[in-house]
């Protein structure tokens, strides 16, 4: 009974800090949405960064980046990672340094002050909506132009099988194959231990670990070759999440 009246406080107080910093950010972001899609989205970005550094501190959570291939800031790519935890969105910040543009679910756009943020850092996707996942593809691509990386979780929802990945879509692969930017494979270790899928209330500090694998190039492959780099970058991020030691499923 103690040990669970101290989690219960530990996460009531994560939840106020998260809160409190998100209003802080928002307040900032105003008048850095000015500065246009590019400039004002890379400035909240970095916002966003400092939310999460501060967050992660104050709740004991120890992020660590692991590079087997570090990412440079003017090299445009397609970041693809696993996805098992709500804790995912603020990894994405953590992880990647610089300013990205993350896909994400257009339900989250909708919230009070945390709404406004997302949609300035984010391209929202309406899965549901054929019309809406081409807008949004196009849009991402638009990103990449503009020499912006952008971030997908191609299993598109959490992964709760036996399995490390879920299925994946397409999207990412078929952007690859039709802009020429690689595919960046990142591994969240430890997320799913952290902050578990079935509850926010589930929250534990602790380690947190992003892996940086080597980058899947995809030089001279053409559409038919989408199903090809789809099972390669699968088979290289499974492995990958198994020689780490990733948390099971199942």
């Amino acid at each position: 009974m103690v040990k669970k009246l101290f989690h219960w406080i530990y996460v009531i107080y994560a939840l106020i800090l998260f809160g409190s910093l998100l209003i802080v950010v928002f307040v900032l972001a105003l008048p850095a949405s000015l500065l246009g899609e590019t400039r004002g989205g890379n400035a909240i970005y970095l916002l966003c960064r400092a939310w999460a550094d501060l967050w992660f501190a104050g709740v004991g959570i120890r992020h660590k980046n692991i590079y087997i291939h570090r990412p440079r800031k003017h090299e445009p790519c397609i970041y693809v990672a696993n996805h098992t935890s709500y804790l995912d969105a603020a990894l994405i910040v953590k992880a990647v340094r610089y300013p990205v543009r993350p896909l994400g679910k257009v339900e989250l756009a909708k919230m009070p002050v945390f709404g406004f943020v997302y949609r300035k850092t984010i391209v929202v996707v309406d899965r549901s909506d054929p019309e809406h996942r081409v807008a949004s593809v196009r849009r991402l691509i638009k990103t990449l132009q503009q020499g912006v990386s952008v971030f997908i979780f191609p299993e598109g929802t959490f992964n709760q099988s036996s399995q490390p990945l879920g299925p994946f879509y397409d999207g990412a692969f078929r952007m690859a194959i039709e802009t020429g930017y690689p595919i960046q494979p990142v591994l969240f270790l430890d997320a799913a231990r952290r902050l578990p899928s079935t509850s926010i209330f589930h929250l534990t500090p602790g380690p947190s670990r992003a892996v940086f694998l080597d980058p899947v190039p995809i030089t001279g492959m053409t559409m038919s070759d989408l199903h090809l780099l789809k099972e390669q970058v699968r088979v290289v991020m499974e492995k990958g999440l198994k020689d780490y030691g990733a948390l099971s499923f199942g």
